[in-house]
C-alpha cells in the first residue's frame, strides 16, 4: 500500500510540473502571398502584421515567444503569410501554420480576414494560432469562493480536473426575503470550457473595460440545492488570474448561487454570484 501511495504522489507531482511548464514558441516574419485571387501587400504591411502578432503573444503568461534568429530553437513554430483580397479591397487575409518543431507535425492552420492590422482586429486570429500549443493548466486544482451575507458566509468548493470535468464538493445556494432565509448545501458534478491561451484581452463589463486572461464556461448538475440552481449553465465569463496564479476572478459575470429579495441593503445586488476564487490545493 505504501508503494502504491508513493507512486500516486509521484505521478501527481509529475503532472503538476508538466502542467505548469511553459512552451517556447518561435514566430517567423509574415511572408507576402499573392495569387490570382489575392493581391500583394507592401513589405511594411507584412512587417506591421508580424509586429502586432508579436505584441499580442507577448502578453501571454503561458508561452515564451522567440523571434529573429532564436525562433528556430523553439519547441513550436508559427509561420504566417499575408495578402489582400484585391487591389480595390482593403481587407487583409492572414494565414498561419503552427507546427511542432521536433516532428514537423501541424498542430493547426489559422485564417482570418481583417480590415486593419491592429491589435483589436487580429486578436482572435492570434488566439487561433496558439490554440493547440500546450499551455500551463493553472486552473486545474481545487478552488474555493466565499461570500459574506447577512445570514453568514456561503461557500463554493470545486475541483477542476484535467479532462475538463468538475467535482463539486460544496455549493451553497441562498435565498433571503424579509426576515426569512433559506440555505442549501449542494454537491454535484459538471464540465467546463476554457478558451484562450491566457492572452490578456479587453472585456466590457458593466461599461468598464477589463483585462481578462481567457473565457470560461461551466455546466453544473447539483443535488440538494435550491430548485432554481439544480442546473447551472454559464458561458463566456472573463477569467483573470492574480500574479501568483493562486486566485482568479470572473470579471464580467459570475456563477449564480442565490437571490436577495430584500434589496441591496443586505447584499450589493438582488442576485448573488460566486466570482472570486482562491486555490486551496
Amino acid at each position: 500500500m505504501k508503494k502504491i501511495l508513493l507512486i500516486s504522489v509521484f505521478l501527481a507531482a509529475a503532472f503538476s510540473v508538466f502542467a505548469q511548464r511553459i512552451s517556447s514558441v518561435g514566430l517567423f516574419p509574415f511572408e507576402i502571398f499573392v495569387d490570382r485571387e489575392h493581391s500583394e501587400v507592401s513589405a511594411s504591411e507584412a512587417a506591421d502584421a508580424t509586429s502586432q502578432v508579436i505584441n499580442i503573444l507577448n502578453t501571454s503568461g503561458t508561452l515564451t515567444l522567440l523571434t529573429g534568429d532564436r525562433a528556430t530553437s523553439a519547441e513550436y513554430h508559427i509561420r504566417g503569410r499575408i495578402s489582400r483580397l484585391s487591389a480595390q479591397n482593403n481587407q487583409f487575409v492572414l494565414a498561419a501554420t503552427t507546427s511542432e518543431a521536433s516532428s514537423g507535425r501541424t498542430l493547426n492552420s489559422s485564417r482570418a480576414q481583417v480590415s486593419a492590422l491592429d491589435a483589436a482586429s487580429i486578436f482572435s486570429f492570434c488566439t487561433q494560432v496558439v490554440s493547440n500549443i500546450p499551455y500551463p493548466v493553472h486552473h486545474v486544482g481545487r478552488w474555493q469562493s466565499v461570500i459574506d451575507t447577512v445570514d453568514g458566509p456561503i461557500m463554493c468548493i470545486m475541483e477542476f480536473m484535467p479532462d475538463r470535468t468538475i467535482l463539486v464538493e460544496r455549493f451553497d445556494t441562498w435565498e433571503h426575503k424579509g426576515t426569512n432565509s433559506m440555505r442549501y448545501q449542494a454537491i454535484g458534478t459538471g464540465t467546463y470550457s476554457f478558451a484562450g491561451h491566457h492572452l490578456y484581452r479587453t472585456f466590457n463589463a458593466g461599461g468598464r473595460q477589463i483585462q481578462g486572461n481567457a473565457t470560461f464556461g461551466i455546466d453544473l448538475a447539483l443535488e440538494d440545492s435550491l430548485p432554481k440552481y439544480k442546473i447551472i449553465h454559464v458561458t463566456t465569463m472573463a477569467f483573470l488570474y492574480n500574479e501568483a496564479k493562486t486566485g482568479f476572478e470572473l470579471v464580467n459575470a459570475g456563477i449564480p448561487c442565490g437571490d436577495n429579495f430584500s434589496g441591496p441593503s443586505v447584499y450589493p445586488g438582488s442576485e448573488v454570484f460566486y466570482t472570486v476564487f482562491t486555490r486551496i490545493r
